[in-house]
Parts: C-alpha cells; sequence; structure tokens
C-alpha cells in the first residue's frame, strides 16, 4: 500500500456534440469535485489548434477555478515556455497568486521547437549522461520485472516538416522571434520569482505582482535530457510523463534523479508521475467508457489535432487500420482502464516502478459524469490503501 498523493491532470477536453463552453464548465465543476475526493492537486495542460481540447491557456483556466475552489492546490502541467517570456509567465501567475496565496504549482515545459543547447559548462557540450532505466529495473519484453508495461519508443520523425506543425508554431512566436535557450529561461523565471534578477550589467528587473510569489515550480518532462536535468540542477520537483511517452518513463525519473542538486526548497528529489486512466463498476464497463481513446489519440499523432471526444459507438464507427493500431500502441496498452481495484493496481506498479512521490491522474471520458465518477471510485479506493 503506498499511501502516496493523487493529484488531476485535466486537458479540459472537448465531448463530440458539445461546446469549449461546456468543457470549461464541467472541468471547474471536476475540480470541485476533485477537491471533495480528497486529490492533492489539480493541473492545466496547455494545448493549441485542437478542436478537441479547450485549455489553451492553463493560467485563464486555473483562475477561474481557484475562485470556485478553496483547498486543492492549482498549477499549470505545463505551461510551454518555447512561444513566451519568463516575464509574462511569472507576472500571470504573481497576479493569480495574489488572490490566492499558497495554492500555486508553476508547471514549466518545453513546446516543440529546435533542439536545445547544451549549458556551456558540460564538458565538450555533450548531454550530461543518465542511465537508460532506473537501477534494478531491467525491461524484458515490455514489461518491467513488476509487470508495469514498457512499450518501445514512439518516434516523431512523421511530424517534423508537418504543414500544420509549421503552422503551430509560425501563430505562436512573433515573426522573427528565436525561443530563448529552456535552462537559461527556466533559470529567469526563478530569478524574477526570488527577486534575483540582474543583467549582465547589473540593472534589476522586479516583477510585481511576481517576486515573492509563494507558488511551487515544477519541470515537466518526457525523457532524461534537457528538462530532466534542469529540474535537477536547480533541486526543483519533476513530473514525469507516462501517459505522453510511457517508453521512457524511468529515463526520465532517473535522469532527474541523478541530476539533482539539493536547493533550498527541497533536500531530495521529488517526483510525480502521471497516468491515463478509466475507472468504472466493473472492467467491461471501463472498457467500453475508454472506446474513444484510441482514435482521439490518432486525431494528434497524424497532427490532425484533438478531435472533439468521441462516444463509444461514434468511435467504433470510424474507418480503423492496422498502420492506425500502431501508431497508438503505445498510448493504448499503458492506459489503465477497469475497475477501481484493477486500476489501483496498476497504479500501483507504476509507483514502485519509478518511485515516485506521488502519481497524476489524467481522465477522459465522453460523459462528464463517467469522468467524475472514475475519479470518485479510485480515489476511495486509494483510500483504502492508504
Amino acid at each position: 500500500m503506498s499511501g502516496i498523493p493523487l493529484g488531476v491532470l485535466d486537458l479540459v477536453p472537448v465531448a463530440s456534440g458539445s461546446t469549449a463552453a461546456e468543457a470549461l464548465t464541467n472541468s471547474i465543476d471536476l475540480a470541485r469535485r476533485t477537491e471533495e475526493f480528497g486529490y492533492t492537486r489539480y493541473w492545466f495542460a496547455e494545448h493549441h489548434l485542437n478542436p478537441g481540447v479547450a485549455g489553451t491557456s492553463p493560467a485563464v483556466v486555473l483562475a477561474l477555478t481557484a475562485s470556485a475552489t478553496t483547498t486543492i492546490r492549482l498549477g499549470s502541467g505545463a505551461v510551454q515556455l518555447g512561444h513566451r517570456t519568463a516575464l509574462s509567465t511569472v507576472e500571470e501567475f504573481g497576479l493569480i497568486d495574489a488572490l490566492h496565496p499558497g495554492r500555486l504549482d508553476l508547471g514549466l515545459g518545453r513546446s516543440a521547437g529546435p533542439p536545445q543547447r547544451r549549458r556551456p559548462e558540460e564538458p565538450g557540450g555533450e548531454p550530461v549522461p543518465v542511465a537508460p532505466l532506473a537501477p534494478g529495473t531491467p525491461v524484458i519484453d515490455g514489461y518491467a520485472p513488476n509487470g508495469l508495461r514498457i512499450p518501445d519508443r514512439f518516434s516523431f520523425a512523421h511530424l517534423l516538416g508537418h504543414p500544420r506543425v509549421a503552422l503551430q508554431q509560425k501563430l505562436l512566436n512573433l515573426p522573427g522571434a528565436q525561443p530563448q535557450d529552456y535552462s537559461e529561461q527556466v533559470d529567469d523565471v526563478l530569478a524574477l520569482l526570488r527577486g534575483e534578477y540582474r543583467t549582465p550589467e547589473g540593472v534589476e528587473a522586479h516583477a510585481v505582482p511576481g517576486e515573492g510569489a509563494d507558488v511551487q515550480v515544477w519541470i515537466l518532462g518526457s525523457s532524461g535530457g534537457v528538462s530532466a536535468e534542469t529540474a535537477g540542477r536547480n533541486g526543483l520537483r519533476f513530473a514525469a510523463n507516462y501517459h505522453v511517452s510511457p517508453a521512457t518513463v524511468l529515463e526520465a525519473a532517473e535522469g532527474y534523479r541523478a541530476a539533482f542538486k539539493p536547493s533550498a526548497e527541497l533536500d531530495r528529489p521529488y517526483v510525480t508521475v502521471s497516468a491515463d486512466v478509466v475507472v468504472a463498476e466493473d472492467d467491461e464497463t471501463a472498457r467500453e467508457l475508454a472506446t474513444g481513446y484510441a482514435p482521439w489519440v490518432r486525431s494528434i499523432r497524424t497532427a490532425e489535432g484533438a478531435i472533439p471526444y468521441p462516444t463509444p459507438a461514434e468511435a467504433r464507427a470510424l474507418p480503423w487500420s492496422e498502420e492506425d493500431r500502431k501508431l497508438v500502441a503505445d498510448r493504448v496498452e499503458t492506459r489503465f482502464v477497469g475497475s477501481a481495484r484493477t486500476v489501483a493496481d496498476h497504479l500501483e506498479r507504476l509507483r514502485e516502478a519509478t518511485g515516485a512521490d506521488e502519481l497524476l491522474i489524467t481522465t477522459i471520458t465522453h460523459r462528464h459524469a463517467d469522468r467524475v465518477r472514475s475519479y470518485r471510485l479510485l480515489a476511495e479506493e486509494w483510500q483504502r490503501r492508504g
């Protein structure tokens, strides 16, 4: 029995036949309900040009949600720094913290773009070496020893140069703008929050509101590379994305721990790991509710943009091929679907394999009531085990 906290990651999904306004209303309601169920934090993801996702601005949505909740921590999972500045990010969260102090998690992520430079102090500009898997956790035939599914790595090479990906970058960035190095940008965020920002010439900058804001800074990452190293070097909390990149979750967690240096905020590494789940009263019902997931993931991985989340019947009516199955196999195989007991068993394996201090749960179903029930059933089972 783990007894570790559970949090929520919400993409603000738009169901087929529904609207963005209804999706936002449902997400705020879900935050209220999960607060009642005992979840410790509620994060909003950032996605753009996706008809089936309304979470385009985590700061705006969490500001709305903060006024509707009282105790649950609220945050971004994650703010994508590639197309914004450190100052705008700190000022936005500073505004919210001014009215809702001590409740915010500032999760920072990397958006798609050019490869990041290594920091100059790294010898030869080479990546920091990390173990490919967590120590003592070998993967054999696609499974960790405790039964956790670790699929083959998924390649996004087919999206390089895709017109829709290029269009998103064009619309998110000012003409001619060059994204700042990610590690340097995180350093700037931290300096602004601490009131320590100085230019090389000694000019100070003070973000008000923002400076001194009581926020927890997290780094989100899917591998043991730049994000994990940046989190570890700064002694920050780290979120590893099993639900996005299950093949590299062990590498991500171990890369972070290998790079970790104690900070004023943390004296040891602290990791949350995300998981995509659907819980119902029994396994069969849960599998039915999860039917729309595969075509929804396919729409994302073809760069079509997330479609409005289909009903089970709509999903079954969509054309499907062997190529489609391969495109989404790693995500479908690593989604935890079933009764509360079944899903909790899977989550225990995920916690054991990654050494997670928390788990971050994301659930999407067509009907809002099914999503609320999924979170409730899981919370009840988890509390029994704690």
